[in-house]
């Protein structure tokens, strides 16, 4: 018998989020990620590797103005995060959270498209109970006999986070059961030599102590996943971190986004008198930073790419006084004209007098005196459109809470970050701030009483008092684990993203005021 070990590797992608360009579409400049950049790795790897698997987590078809320009100008036309998968030849996708956010009829688009499967184990239709956009898993047979089984899931969560109308139809299964119940139906049914599961979640737990490193609402599940018998290897995302390590024999990696990073996952096997036995596991990170982008994937995007330029660089309005943001922290601690203007946005499209908005990351500058397109969705990043909530005196206020938790006072009585809201996932984007009311946050205080002097049009809202508060469908849906928020009465609902009501505010008010009306404080005082 030949006992030479027989090497397989696979390599995957997650949270690409729509990038294929080597390109900060904010700053226009080069950047180390994207998917023409991670084709050239492949082609490499290839070139060495007998046996290889490539796979996305995804998150693959929404995040850049590329693939925003695509959804609303040229859908039509063939999807250029699709093509690019295509070329590169994937053997399969894992539906993400994000493949939801344009609504079902561009993901089904995209799937029709697909020359490769997309796994969905757990997404069922919501009257048949079977798998609704693609088969739980597939096999892998390759030349030498070995059977590599792949299953795909994703975070059960969606429902908190997507627009009710984009997931109708669908009911998401716990990640955790699904892996539970199929893992034992493959080994019986397909016997594989190796297992692995591509989760479309990432980890609640330290996953060296397993202490809870956030709420356990099942969000993410990867932890609990690694505890399920007849797992071998546990490809894991969206929480965009990066990391390879094993959780009770179970070899976990995750790539971080964007494509900067991919993922690698190496197999030794060995022919025993059983078949094949797997002998050594690894996994390993590799940067696309020295990586050239592949020719042929920048021609197929150049079109799309040509006309998402030329809209980017449209001037849409222009700013009298200074909405630029030079510190966020500084933006997030006292009001700054940019998160007033995003509040008057939501207001004058709303009709509604109380307002819900965040600095959604730490990369926004705000606006220049001429505003461009390009300037909108690099500090409008979502797709994200608005809702009307009716909400009681109590729930702003439990909303308040949540947010005021984002703050933590230093070994100096200095006012900081909680560390909660940047590890293990930067989360500044679920710290809103509000218009239409006034208040006070004490850091000084202890989490969940910190809301002092919380008014509104000069008198303290009371507990049971109704008001009407616009907010994005993210947060009005209970995203960021604001569940005051969720199943209240819904008064209104704009169907238009916010990138689009921004342009169209612009077209009504071509010059805009930078001002800044002072309804909020945040303090620390014993």
């Amino acid at each position: 018998m030949n006992n030479k070990p027989v090497n397989v590797s696979l390599v995957y992608t997650s949270d690409i989020h729509g990038h294929i360009m080597p390109l900060n579409y904010g700053t226009n400049e080069t950047s180390a990620n994207g998917l023409a950049r991670y084709a050239t790795a492949v082609k490499q790897i290839r070139n060495t590797h007998d046996h290889l698997i490539i796979i996305d987590n995804g998150d693959l078809i929404q995040g850049t103005p590329l693939m925003t320009h695509y959804v609303k100008e040229h859908a039509h036309k063939a999807n250029p995060m699709i093509q690019a998968m295509n070329k590169i030849n994937i053997d399969a996708s894992v539906i993400g959270n994000h493949e939801f956010n344009f609504g079902q009829p561009i993901l089904r688009a995209a799937m029709d498209q697909s020359n490769f499967p997309w796994l969905a184990a757990n997404v069922l239709d919501a009257e048949t109970n079977e798998p609704k956009y693609g088969p739980p898993y597939i096999i892998k047979k390759l030349q030498n006999g070995i059977k590599i089984a792949i299953l795909g899931v994703t975070t059960h969560y969606i429902p908190n986070w997507e627009s009710p109308e984009h997931i109708a139809g669908i009911h998401f299964r716990d990640a955790y059961e699904t892996v539970k119940t199929w893992v034992p139906s493959i080994h019986k049914k397909e016997q594989p030599d190796l297992l692995i599961v591509s989760y479309h979640g990432g980890f609640e737990r330290d996953i060296h102590t397993g202490e809870a490193t956030e709420a356990l609402t099942g969000e993410n599940q990867g932890y609990a996943i690694c505890n399920i018998e007849g797992v071998d290897v546990l490809l894991t995302g969206h929480q965009h971190r990066q990391l390879t390590d094993i959780v009770n024999d179970v070899l976990v990696i995750q790539p971080g986004n964007n494509a900067f990073f991919y993922g690698k996952v190496d197999i030794q096997f060995t022919k025993c008198a059983a078949g094949w036995e797997m002998i050594d596991k690894k996994a390993s990170l590799h940067t696309l930073a020295q990586t050239p982008p592949d020719k042929e994937i920048v021609n197929l995007t150049k079109e799309i790419e040509a006309s998402t330029q030329q809209w980017l660089d449209q001037p849409v309005g222009y700013i009298k006084g200074d909405m630029t943001i030079n510190d966020p922290f500084q933006a997030r601690i006292r009001k700054h004209p940019f998160i007033e203007f995003i509040q008057k946005v939501q207001m004058e499209v709303s009709g509604a007098d109380i307002s819900v908005t965040a600095l959604l990351n730490n990369n926004s500058k705000g606006f220049n005196q001429t505003v461009t397109m390009r300037d909108v969705v690099a500090n409008y990043m979502y797709p994200n459109t608005l809702v009307v909530l009716e909400l009681q005196g109590k729930d702003i206020r439990a909303a308040l809470e949540k947010s005021a938790a984002y703050f933590m006072l230093n070994e100096n009585g200095d006012i900081v970050v909680n560390p909660a809201f940047e590890k293990p996932k930067p989360q500044h984007y679920n710290y809103d701030m509000w218009e239409g009311i006034t208040y006070t946050i004490n850091i000084a205080k202890p989490i969940g009483s910190r809301v002092e002097k919380l008014c509104y049009r000069g008198d303290p809202i009371t507990t049971e008092e109704s008001y009407h508060v616009v907010l994005n469908n993210y947060r009005a849906s209970g995203g960021g684990d604001y569940s005051m928020f969720k199943n209240k009465p819904v008064v209104k609902e704009i169907q238009k993203d916010t990138v689009e009501l921004i342009q169209t505010y612009f077209e009504k008010h071509p010059t805009v005021d930078a001002t800044v009306t002072d309804n909020f404080k945040i303090i620390a005082e014993a």
